[in-house]
């Protein structure tokens, strides 16, 4: 099923008393400003807050040297998220953007600036979607070691729709400036 702007296309599981699928969901996280840590753990935690999610898994925590960021921009903290959720691609969509609006994150128009909390959709069950607030599955993932290497352990078979296993997309994008931070972990509620 497709994500549409199209007012006149009723989208069946976003109608009130209608059954709605539980879809998989994996959600990016990362800060790099502030408390990161807090940060990545506040958003795990209010993730499974949310009513109609079930976060499921949490990777490793990585850090990584920010990409295609403003000069002096700090490290990153990435994490991954797994979930269930029988909540709409769009209204998952709000609670992020409400969850790192909790975090103080500020949004700019400079290009991946600095950051107290990014969560980012990456793929919702099998929904598509190419509108300017939502891109599903999530336009770059598929070329970003710090999504992939932590979604790779929490699913190692896992495969990037239109893309391939993530393990062969791991393989293309290397390992080059992502460390696991063992002393480091995200716990789920």
């Amino acid at each position: 099923m497709t994500e549409t702007p199209n007012p006149h296309i009723v989208d069946a599981d976003t109608l009130t008393g209608e059954m709605r699928p539980i879809r998989r969901v994996v959600i990016a996280l990362g800060s790099n400003l502030g408390e990161r840590m807090a940060s990545l753990q506040g958003a795990v935690d209010a993730l499974a807050d949310t009513p109609d999610v079930w976060v499921t898994g949490v990777s490793p925590v990585y850090e990584t040297e920010p990409v295609d960021a403003p000069e002096g921009s700090g490290a990153y903290l990435n994490a991954v998220v797994l979930a269930d959720t029988t909540l709409a691609a769009n209204r998952l969509l709000d609670r992020a953007l409400a969850i790192e609006d909790a975090y103080g994150r500020e949004r700019t128009d400079e290009v991946n600036s600095p950051r107290t909390l990014d969560v980012d959709l990456i793929v919702v069950g099998d929904r598509r979607s190419d509108t300017d607030s939502l891109r599903l599955p999530h336009p770059r993932a598929h070329e970003r070691a710090f999504v992939l290497k932590p979604w790779y352990d929490l699913e190692p078979d896992a495969v990037f729709p239109e893309h391939g296993p993530i393990a062969d997309l791991l393989g293309k994008t290397g390992l080059e400036g992502l460390t696991h931070r063992e002393d480091l972990a995200l716990e789920i509620g």
